[in-house]
C-alpha cells in the first residue's frame, strides 16, 4: 500500500482490522468467472463544459468515498478451500484513485480504451479509478464548435469499476456526492424509483417471461460479424461506440399508466436491431429475449452501494408469430411495432412489480457457503458453460434521466453522461442508455471476439434506425390523442413526416449500414455520434 498526496488527506496506510462481509451472490458469481480476455469493467463518463481544479477535486472525491463507505473495500486473500469471498471494509483508501491523463488529441480515447482492458485491482481499495480528461474544443458529442468561436477546454471524467464490486448507478451515485463536495450545494432530495403495485396474485412466468412458445425456445444469439472464425476466435477484449440521440417521445397516460414508457421503447429498438443485423447476415429469425437490470435502490445518499440490481429477462416476441415477418421486412409495420411495444409494457411492469432473487433460486444454491470457494467456481464456470444456448440475446441497461444535477460549481453541470456495462461471451453485445439535458446518450459495447469494429458501427446504426421506428409509432399516437379522439392501431399505420430521404437511406436487411449517409432525425437535432471510430 503506498502514500500520495498528503495534501489531500490520504493516510500512508489503512488501519487493519476493518469490518468484513462475505460477498453478495452476484459478486461471487461475477469473481468465479473473471477472465483476462474480457475484463469486467463499468465505465462511467461525465462530460463538464469547464475545468476543474485537481486539488479541489482530489479533496471532493475523497470526501465522497468517506460518505459511502460500503464503496471502500477490498478482497480478502485467502485459499480455494476456504468458505466464501470476502470484502473488507478498509475506512480509508489504499492510494489516491485520481489521476489527470496526459493531454493531447487522443487522451479521450485513451483513457476509454483503458475502461475497457484495464480492471482496476480487487486487492486494494477502493475498486476503481477517476480519470479527468481535459479535451480542447468542441462538444461534448465531438462536433466542432462554432465558426469564429474560440474554442473552449471541456473536462470529462471517467470513473472505472470492477464490476464484481459495483455497478454503474453506484458509480453516478459517488459522482453525485463529488460534485456536491466540489460545487459546494446542499444536497438535494432525489426521489427513488417508482414502481406499479403488483395488483392481484403474483404474475405467472408466461406474462413475465413471455409467451409458453417464447420462454421454452432458446433465445437466438447475435450473429457474428463475417471475419474468419479462426481470427475472431483470437481476438479479445471489448468495442465500444456511443451516440447522441434524441429522447423517444412519452406517450400520454391511460388510466394512470403509459401504453409503454421510455424503456419500452429502447427494448423494442434492440431487438429490432438484433432481428435486422442477423437477416443481414442470412441468420434466420428467432426469438429475441433481453437480459434488463432492475435497480429498487433509493437514489440518496443512503443509497446502498455494490451491485444492487436485479437481472430479469424480457421475451421480445410477439403474441402473433405472424408479426415476425413484419417487422423485419424492409421497413418495419408500424401496427406490429405498436403490437410489440404494448406486449413488452405488460412484460415488464409484471417484471418490475416482482420480487425474487437476483440470479435466480439456481444460483443461490450454487452459491450457498456449503462447499469451498475453488469447488463452488468449477460448479458455477460449468453451469455457466452449460447454460451458455439459453442465455439471453443483449443486455439493456437503461439508468433513465439521470437524477442528480451533477453541478462542478465554476466548471459547470454535466452535459453529457455515457456509461458502459460488460459484453461478455456467450452474450456479447450490451446496450446502456441514459438521458442528460434531454439527449438520450447510448453506448454499444460488444466482444471483439464477436464482432469488429466495423460491424459494431453498422449494429449502432441500425439501433438509430430502429429507434427513429419508435418515434414514428409514439407521434402517431400523441397526434391521434391531440386530435381529440382516442387512438386505434390504425393510426400506427399512418404516415408520419420524416426528415427528407429517409425512405431511401432506410437499411434493407442483407445491405451494410452506411455511417456515412446521413440518418433520419425524427427530432429536431437529430444524432449525434460521439467520436468518429469505435473504442
Amino acid at each position: 500500500m503506498t502514500s500520495s498526496r498528503t495534501a489531500a488527506g490520504w493516510k500512508a496506510a489503512t488501519p487493519p482490522g476493518g469490518v468484513r462481509l462475505p460477498f453478495p451472490i452476484i459478486d461471487e458469481v461475477s469473481r468465479h468467472c473473471l477472465s483476462d480476455d474480457e475484463p469486467e469493467t463499468v465505465h462511467v463518463e461525465v462530460h463538464l463544459p469547464g475545468r476543474l481544479d485537481p486539488a479541489r477535486l482530489r479533496t471532493a472525491f475523497r470526501r465522497a468515498l468517506l460518505t459511502h463507505p460500503r464503496v471502500l473495500m477490498r478482497e480478502v486473500p485467502g485459499r480455494w478451500h476456504r468458505r466464501s469471498f470476502v470484502w473488507e471494509l478498509t475506512g480509508e483508501p489504499d492510494s489516491d484513485p485520481v489521476s489527470f491523463a496526459r493531454p493531447g488529441p487522443d487522451a479521450l480515447a485513451r483513457a476509454r480504451a483503458r475502461a475497457l482492458t484495464e480492471c482496476p485491482p480487487l486487492a486494494l481499495s477502493p475498486p476503481l479509478r477517476l480519470e479527468v480528461i481535459e479535451v480542447g474544443g468542441g462538444t461534448a458529442a465531438g462536433d466542432p464548435s462554432a465558426a469564429g468561436v474560440p474554442a473552449a477546454t471541456r473536462t470529462v471524467l471517467l470513473l472505472t469499476m470492477h464490476h464484481t464490486a459495483l455497478d454503474a448507478p453506484s458509480g453516478l451515485r459517488v459522482l453525485a456526492t463529488t460534485a456536491e463536495q466540489y460545487g459546494g450545494s446542499a444536497a438535494l432530495p432525489v426521489p427513488g424509483p417508482v414502481r406499479p403495485d403488483p395488483s392481484g396474485p403474483a404474475p405467472a412466468p408466461a406474462v413475465t417471461g413471455g409467451t409458453g412458445r417464447a420462454a421454452c425456445a432458446r433465445p437466438v444469439r447475435v450473429a457474428p460479424d463475417s471475419r474468419p472464425e479462426p481470427m475472431r476466435a483470437r481476438a479479445v477484449g471489448n468495442g465500444m461506440l456511443q451516440a447522441e440521440l434524441p429522447v423517444p417521445p412519452r406517450v400520454r397516460r391511460i388510466g394512470g399508466l403509459p401504453p409503454w414508457t421510455v424503456n419500452d421503447q429502447l427494448l423494442v429498438a434492440a431487438s429490432l436491431m438484433v432481428g435486422r443485423w442477423n437477416v443481414s447476415q442470412g441468420r434466420p429469425a428467432g426469438p429475441v429475449r433481453i437480459t434488463m437490470p432492475v435497480d429498487d435502490r433509493p437514489r440518496g445518499r443512503e443509497m446502498p452501494m455494490g451491485n444492487g440490481t436485479r437481472l430479469v429477462e424480457v421475451a421480445m416476441t410477439s403474441e402473433d408469430p405472424r408479426d415476425t415477418d413484419l417487422l423485419l421486412g424492409e421497413r418495419p409495420d408500424l401496427a406490429a411495432v405498436t403490437r410489440l411495444l404494448r406486449t413488452t409494457a405488460r412484460r415488464t411492469r409484471a417484471l418490475k412489480s416482482a420480487h425474487g432473487a437476483p440470479l435466480g433460486p439456481g444460483t443461490r444454491l450454487l452459491t450457498a457457503p456449503l462447499l469451498p470457494v475453488g469447488i463452488r467456481g468449477t460448479l458455477i464456470r460449468g453451469a455457466r458453460r452449460a447454460a451458455a444456448p439459453w442465455t439471453s440475446t443483449v443486455l439493456v441497461t437503461n439508468v433513465g434521466r439521470v437524477p442528480y444535477p451533477l453541478d462542478f460549481g465554476d466548471a459547470g453541470r454535466a452535459n453529457a453522461v455515457w456509461f458502459s456495462a460488460p459484453a461478455r461471451m456467450p452474450r456479447g453485445l450490451s446496450v446502456a442508455a441514459a438521458s442528460t439535458g434531454g439527449r438520450l446518450h447510448v453506448t454499444l459495447r460488444w466482444s471483439r471476439a464477436l464482432l469488429g469494429d466495423a460491424a459494431g458501427a453498422d449494429l449502432a446504426g441500425l439501433f438509430e434506425q430502429s429507434l427513429s421506428t419508435m418515434f414514428q409509432v409514439t407521434l402517431a399516437r400523441s397526434n391521434a390523442w391531440g386530435s381529440g379522439r382516442r387512438p386505434t392501431e390504425a393510426d400506427a399505420t399512418a404516415p408520419v413526416a420524416e426528415a427528407p430521404g429517409a425512405r431511401d437511406k432506410a437499411c434493407r436487411p442483407g445491405v451494410p449500414y452506411d455511417r456515412d449517409a446521413p440518418r433520419p432525425a425524427p427530432t429536431p437535432g437529430g444524432a449525434r455520434e460521439n467520436h468518429g471510430r469505435p473504442s
